[in-house]
């Protein structure tokens, strides 16, 4: 291999990824680093090879994007646009799965369920009330003209001070984009345009808003499309292709989850990851403590340690409680019963019971001294960023035969990427090995063996990282007849890195959570050109 890096066009190096149609990083990996713009002015992104799964909604454009899905349900269906809307709007903004439902149940069937009563006379029931000299409101019972009554699709007619109430009450409880009639047991939804017309003449505002309700239920109803997690928010929306569990980033520069919206946490299953977060949101090192080895006294409710003996405890207030069920007890007691109390669980082996509480407690204490050390790396090794573009531009201010630093752009992503992949690697071993979260689907015996395996693998892993982070700090202090040493090594090394972490995620997905019988954990699939960017 060392013959083929030193090569002149070695930096031109492919990796084999089908699935995520990965193409070289040493001349587009300026792209993922924010900050080098110097890098980032060399990089040509080829439109013609490349096609972004993933696409940006703004607020500019939101209403493009929901005309663009509307035209074309009216289109197949010869729908009005505020049926084509509920219909979508009842089937999540998914045109496949209004057609598949449609094929499988039918016009009829699907349009009822929807609520949507296609007229096929629009003048049938307009003719209808103009004979009518005077009516009665079924609702407030007021006698009215012809011209004060609203009539909808399903035929059903109130007089037009009902029908606002009606709507208005609606559009403030949130419930404007689907408003049903309100004839008893009547499904159909109402037409939009009346809607509006109606509570326009009352409240223009509360009108706004309802327009505004309609346009953005494109993103609140649309399994394809999530908002931007970013706080303050960015005013984006996300688009993708696949609702597949995936990565995406906003132009913004938040990288999230688009399946829970956290942020992204491959090789977490969103379940460990929402454990993990609430596990350690805002908890110092002592409120871990307190949580893994105290229980509340039912008296006081204060934290009390089990510091040895019997399942019996004492609270300094006097009250005694059992330590496994936590309930209230007497104070007389042995070793395998409390005056006044029976839980059915104080028999247990009180040994065995305390260690395992200490082993949870290490296990716990192992795997996330471990996540945090690779997260304070990954925020120390940030600064590398600044030292080695001022390396470049000192380079590229002298008389220098190397034009070319696309490789260190790489090598800094690749570092970069792979601190988050271990952190969050030790949050899924966490769950896998140490938690009772899969107690059930694996024996002691093959539990060690795979968590033996993964950390042999991890640590293989580690080890590359770490040589890569001490080959970038030194790249800052070495001398311009030792960067093509430099070049060969960390292109070695990135491409060392890229296979570990392909081989780990294989080895999650396939032999982990992939023989998992009882629950279902998914990841997100490993992208070597690492979490896929949005594009407008």
């Amino acid at each position: 291999m060392g013959d083929d890096v030193g090569s002149d066009d070695d930096c031109n190096y492919y990796y084999d990824d089908e699935e995520d149609g990965d193409r070289d990083y040493s001349d587009d990996g300026d792209e993922y680093l924010a900050g080098f713009e110097a890098l980032e002015n060399d990089v040509v992104l080829d439109s013609l090879s490349y096609r972004p799964s993933t696409e940006v909604i703004t607020r500019e454009s939101l209403l493009a994007a929901q005309e663009e899905d509307l035209h074309k349900v009216m289109e197949l269906l010869a729908l009005k646009e505020h049926h084509a809307r509920t219909l979508l709007i009842y089937c999540r903004w998914d045109i496949d799965k209004v057609l598949a439902v449609l094929v499988e149940s039918g016009e009829d069937k699907l349009y009822a369920a929807a609520g949507i009563k296609v007229v096929e006379h629009e003048d049938h029931f307009s003719s209808q009330l103009s004979s009518i000299v005077t009516f009665t409101c079924n609702i407030c019972f007021e006698v009215l003209s012809a011209d004060m009554v609203a009539i909808m699709d399903c035929g059903h007619y109130f007089c037009n001070d009902c029908w606002t109430e009606h709507f208005i009450v609606k559009i403030n409880e949130g419930q404007s984009r689907q408003i049903r009639c309100m004839a008893h047991k009547c499904n159909a939804i109402c037409d939009e345009a009346k809607i509006r017309q109606l509570v326009s003449t009352r409240d223009p505002i509360l009108s706004e808003k309802f327009d505004r309700f309609l346009l953005e239920s494109y993103i609140e109803d649309n399994r394809r499309v999530k908002w931007c997690p970013s706080v303050p928010h960015c005013g984006n929306a996300i688009r993708v292709e696949d609702v597949e569990l995936c990565e995406v980033e906003c132009p913004c520069g938040k990288q999230f989850c688009f399946s829970c919206t956290s942020e992204a946490h491959s090789p977490c299953s969103c379940i460990m990851w929402e454990l993990w977060s609430k596990k350690c949101h805002d908890e110092s090192e002592t409120v871990n403590w307190l949580t893994v080895n105290t229980k509340p006294c039912p008296k006081c409710y204060k934290p009390v340690e089990k510091n040895g003996g019997c399942n019996h405890v004492s609270c300094l207030c006097g009250q005694s409680f059992c330590w496994l069920c936590g309930g209230a007890t007497g104070q007389d007691h042995t070793y395998t019963s409390i005056t006044g109390h029976s839980c059915g669980r104080y028999r247990d082996d009180h040994e065995r019971n305390a260690a395992f509480a200490k082993q949870y407690l290490e296990c716990y204490i192992h795997y996330h001294d471990r996540y945090k050390a690779h997260k304070d790396s990954f925020t120390l090794e940030s600064k590398l960023k600044d030292t080695i573009q001022q390396k470049i531009n000192m380079l590229k201010g002298e008389v220098s035969t190397i034009k070319d630093f696309s490789w260190l752009a790489n090598g800094l992503y690749r570092l970069f990427s792979s601190r988050k992949v271990l952190s969050y690697s030790y949050v899924f071993a966490f769950y896998m090995f140490g938690d009772d979260l899969f107690k059930d689907e694996m024996s002691k015996q093959e539990r060690k063996i795979k968590r033996n395996l993964f950390e042999d693998q991890l640590q293989q892993f580690e080890e590359q990282v770490e040589k890569l982070s001490s080959l970038l700090e030194k790249f800052g202090s070495c001398l311009e007849d030792d960067i093509m040493s430099f070049r060969m090594m960390i292109i070695t090394l990135s491409m060392a890195i890229d296979n570990h972490c392909r081989n780990l995620y294989e080895y999650i997905e396939t032999d982990l959570l992939g023989s998992l019988k009882w629950t279902v954990h998914r990841i997100a699939p490993y992208r070597s050109k690492g979490v896929e960017k949005a594009f407008t």
